[in-house]
């Protein structure tokens, strides 16, 4: 037995194990792979779906796509800065999908400089222990207005609201023992102090076994829903996942019961594989890491992360490998890291395995490189419509990932090269589970390049990475 086949067989046992099917790991006959694709379109569907992930819900039926504020402007982000880059969103990246506009961490902060955090917070809060805007930052936030006035300036350009949150409650609130809303419990009877953020100091846990807990997070998310907000990126939620567990089902139960559709994105990770049939039931989104930012061997390390959270993606149920920093970081002070041949490799590695896409570069200093990689159309369409995603163990230094394209015969092949020294790289198609004649496509460079049989060759960068279509010549 080789070795691309016995790593393809335990590829299949795990899912298995986690009952799912996967991608047919073994050569499929052209006649046989036109066939299926053409049986299954008859019925309205793709090729691939018989091997889907059942989705678990309706929300976040692809990929979501959109920006976030964290990577360009940490927890400093102001309302007229909001306004401004959602403005330039909705004109350059809104067409190509990007619809959902997110302010990051710390907004109810008055005192916010940077990525550093208050060690001593005085946050803006209502009179039942809720977080929020801080108004010398979001004025249209005053009278208790919250988000809803920004939320309504963003929807009206075109885009979804999301903003980021923290697990628990808040600690100043916990100090005044404000009262939770509809209850006659207060902010120190479900308060668990001994359940903190070891990075971020502006909360404490909920502890969900006491009278009052659940209605404080219910009552948190039909403020939200009464601001308007569509995605809640929930953080110190993923790790530790299992100490973590009772407040990710209390946020997915208060949201079922908030009366507007929000999808729920959880951070920061690792979070666990095994503990991807719980995670998918209560988010539409997690991170498989921690924060990833514009370095070769955070980029590297993701390969193997997303390889082992392949068997969980799907309709509703994204491991999200984190947001994309690219353009301009870190409050102006510099440019991404990443070199050209490396930001190809984020980009058709994040489409090929179907990880959420966000961006997270400063849009007001967004450059016709960086906008022609975040909007290539045929790249996009791996991202959004590919179905049957599977990685395949070849050769060190060497990853190749297949999917099907949305009409089920499509092939997608993207070929990474992980050493620093540019390469030949041959594969042949039979050991991805290809046979017959296919016209090659190369979708970055958006050009055919011809018939091919038997063996996909390409010179490919160092650190870089090449991404294919194969049409069956039938």
């Amino acid at each position: 037995m080789t070795k691309t086949s016995i790593d393809l067989s335990r590829r299949k046992a795990l899912q298995a194990a986690a009952g799912l099917s996967g991608v047919v790991a073994g050569a499929v006959p052209l006649s046989a792979l036109a066939a299926t694709g053409a049986k299954v379109q008859a019925s309205g569907g793709t090729a691939a779906q018989a091997d889907a992930l059942p989705p678990v819900t309706d929300l976040a039926p692809r990929p979501p796509m959109g920006w976030n504020s964290w990577n360009s402007f940490a927890g400093t982000i102001n309302e007229e800065q909001s306004l401004e880059t959602a403005a330039i969103m909705a004109e350059k990246l809104l067409p190509f999908g990007y619809d959902v506009f997110t302010v990051d961490i710390q907004w109810y902060e008055p005192d916010a400089t940077s990525y550093s955090y208050n060690p001593n917070p005085v946050p803006a809060l209502d009179a039942h222990a809720r977080l929020q805007p801080a108004p010398n930052r979001f004025p249209s936030a005053k009278d208790g207005q919250g988000f809803a006035p920004l939320a309504g300036r963003v929807h009206a350009l075109g885009l979804k609201f999301g903003i980021h949150v923290m697990r628990g409650i808040a600690r100043h609130a916990v100090k005044l023992d404000l009262p939770i809303e509809g209850t006659p419990y207060t902010a120190r009877d479900i308060a668990d102090t001994s359940s903190v953020c070891p990075w971020n100091p502006d909360m404490y846990g909920v502890d969900m076994t006491k009278p009052g807990a659940q209605e404080y997070y219910d009552g948190l998310f039909r403020m939200y829903a009464s601001w308007g907000v569509d995605f809640i990126k929930m953080d110190d939620m993923s790790r530790p996942y299992d100490a973590h567990a009772p407040e990710i089902e209390a946020a997915a139960k208060a949201i079922a019961r908030c009366g507007r559709p929000m999808v729920l994105s959880l951070s920061p990770g690792e979070t666990p594989v095994p503990r991807g049939g719980h995670v998918r039931q209560h988010a539409q989104m997690w991170r498989i890491s921690d924060d990833f930012w514009d370095d070769w061997g955070l980029l590297a390390a993701q390969f193997t992360r997303l390889e082992n959270w392949n068997m969980w993606m799907g309709p509703g149920s994204w491991p999200d490998a984190d947001m994309l920093p690219l353009g301009r970081l870190a409050l102006g002070d510099r440019d991404t890291k990443f070199t050209p041949d490396e930001q190809v490799t984020l980009m058709t590695l994040w489409s090929i395995a179907r990880s959420p896409l966000i961006m997270g570069g400063d849009l007001r200093y967004l450059d016709a490189a960086t906008l022609a990689l975040l909007t290539n159309p045929e790249v996009l369409e791996v991202n959004q419509n590919s179905t049957a995603n599977a990685p395949h163990f070849l050769e060190d230094g060497l990853k190749v990932w297949t999917a099907r394209g949305p009409r089920g015969f499509e092939i997608y092949l993207a070929l990474f090269n992980l050493a620093p020294e540019a390469r030949e790289v041959s594969v042949q198609l039979d050991r991805v589970g290809l046979v017959g004649s296919f016209l090659l496509r190369d979708l970055w460079e958006r050009r055919d390049r011809g018939d091919v049989k038997g063996t996909v060759t390409a010179q490919v960068p160092g650190h870089g990475a090449k991404l294919y279509k194969l049409t069956p010549l039938v």
